[in-house]
Order: structure tokens, then sequence, then C-alpha cells
């Protein structure tokens, strides 16, 4: 039987003329979090992302 795990990041807006801030500063963290997730034998099989106010949520789905 498969397990299923969903992780959640979250990224706030800030001010400044670099419209893909998030996007640059974000990268560093999602695959640190890939990693750690496939040395214990999860394995990525979907994302999302929405955003509210300021922040930007990220979903990463994972399986076993």
């Amino acid at each position: 039987m498969k397990s299923y795990k969903v992780e959640t990041l979250v990224y706030y807006s800030k001010i400044t003329l670099d419209t893909k801030h998030i996007a640059k500063s974000s990268k560093a963290e999602i695959q640190e979090q890939l990693n750690t997730h496939a040395q214990e034998g999860w394995r990525l099989v979907s994302t999302d992302a929405t955003s509210f106010g300021a922040a930007v949520y990220i979903y990463l789905y994972f399986e076993k």
C-alpha cells in the first residue's frame, strides 16, 4: 500500500524590482526538501502553488 506526504513551503514577497526574487530564493530550500525526502525513499509525484496576500504557498506531493 502506498503512503503519501504533503510538504508545504511558504515564501513572502518583498518590495524589490526583481520580479523573480521568490523563485530565486526558494530554489535551494526546495532542492534540500527533495534531497531529504528522496533519501528517505519518497518520490515527488506532483506540485502545486498558490498565492494569498503577500505569501506564496508551494505544495510538494510525495509518495512511497
